[in-house]
């Protein structure tokens, strides 16, 4: 029988344990949406009940239909015998809820938001400087009767002709050009990084990750610098291995095989190295473990990516290899021995004919 793990979002999922057992699931409740139709599955250690009503307004709670086969009931016995749904929970606490990630940083990132919004408006009206003329009146044109062609009056021109010309006469005396400096933008972008130094931090994030400043940087300073992001990965580690133990003890019970169940319920998830070494610092690593009598299967578990049947067939190799030289099947490893050149034949009977002389 085929088993199926899948993973729901928390505002989808909830999970409520026995009072005073935090590990023992009293039932689970799992809801979704699909076009015009709500969804619920309620599971409890003895049954699953499955709910369905239309999201249109005074919609009542039925049982399910859709999606079910013409007679399946829409409430089923729980052949598990436990409520198969388990919490993930992120940063879990003794007390209250679980916390984000992001909870303490966002008001630094809302400021770094607000900051960068001030310096977009900046740079489009005060990034370039602005000049201004003194002395002088604002250029006019007159206006002039189509009768009689006598100027009854005068407007000013539109500037916007002078600005996309960039010319500009200057006739009466004493007038004269002032500018406006630029603003200076520089003073945004130093809150912005300072700002990004605490968000890394407190989220124990890189500064390289965010600032993109790495340059000629040692290995060892690169892993100096990501030591707070391992170590913050190794413990949610710790935490999510329980849960994740759990789901494969599901998954046994799912499959009926009780006995493995009760193994993966007493077992350990094994987890991938969270920092990134290369492939000699890792080889280097092994061989120096090797050094000290480490076995090779424990040495091959730690190599990344290699998975159990690559192990499994490495040891078949190995097992045929030490077979083929216990048997003197020599070839079968090294190779058929080559055969000796004419050049090489000739030599062999002059040194076996100046022996026998």
């Amino acid at each position: 029988m085929a088993v199926e793990i899948t993973f729901q979002h928390a505002s989808n999922a909830i999970v409520e344990y026995v009072p005073g057992r935090r590990r023992l699931r009293k039932a689970g409740l799992m809801t979704w949406r699909d076009y015009d139709t709500e969804f619920a599955t309620l599971f409890t250690p003895s049954m699953v009940y499955r709910w369905q009503r239309p999201t249109r307004e005074g919609g009542q709670w039925t049982g399910r239909t859709a999606g079910l086969s013409r007679g399946e009931p829409s409430h089923i016995p729980n052949p598990l015998k436990v409520v198969p749904l388990v919490e993930l929970p992120n940063r879990s606490r003794l007390h209250g809820k679980p916390r984000s990630e992001i909870a303490t940083v966002l008001p630094l990132q809302d400021a770094v938001n607000t900051l960068w919004a001030h310096l977009m408006t900046a740079s489009d009206g005060l990034a370039l400087p602005a000049r201004a003329v003194l002395g002088m009146d604002r250029p006019v044109r007159e206006i002039t009767d189509p009768d009689t062609g006598e100027v009854v009056g005068e407007e000013d021109l539109p500037l916007d002709r002078f600005r996309s010309d960039r010319l500009l006469w200057l006739e009466k005396q004493g007038a004269s050009i002032a500018e406006f400096s630029a603003a200076d933008l520089d003073n945004y972008l130093r809150v912005i990084g300072v700002a990004v130094e605490h968000i890394a931090a407190q989220t124990r994030t890189p500064p390289s990750y965010l600032a993109g400043t790495l340059v000629n940087v040692s290995p060892d300073g690169v892993a100096a610098s990501e030591a707070g992001l391992v170590a913050k990965v190794t413990e949610r580690q710790r935490h999510f291995g329980s849960g994740l133990r759990e789901i494969m003890r599901l998954e046994a019970l799912a499959q009926g095989e009780a006995r493995r169940a009760e193994s993966l319920a007493l077992g350990s998830v094994v987890w991938r190295d969270p920092q990134f070494r290369s492939d000699a610092q890792y080889s280097d690593a092994l061989v120096k473990l090797k050094s000290i009598g480490v076995p090779d299967e424990a040495l091959w578990e730690r190599i990344p990516g290699v998975t159990p049947d690559e192990i499994e067939r490495w040891k078949q190799m190995r097992t045929d290899a030490a077979g083929a030289i216990l048997g003197g099947d020599m070839s079968s490893l090294f190779g058929v021995k080559p055969d000796q050149g004419e050049g090489d034949d000739q030599a062999d009977e002059n040194e076996s004919a100046e022996e026998a002389a």
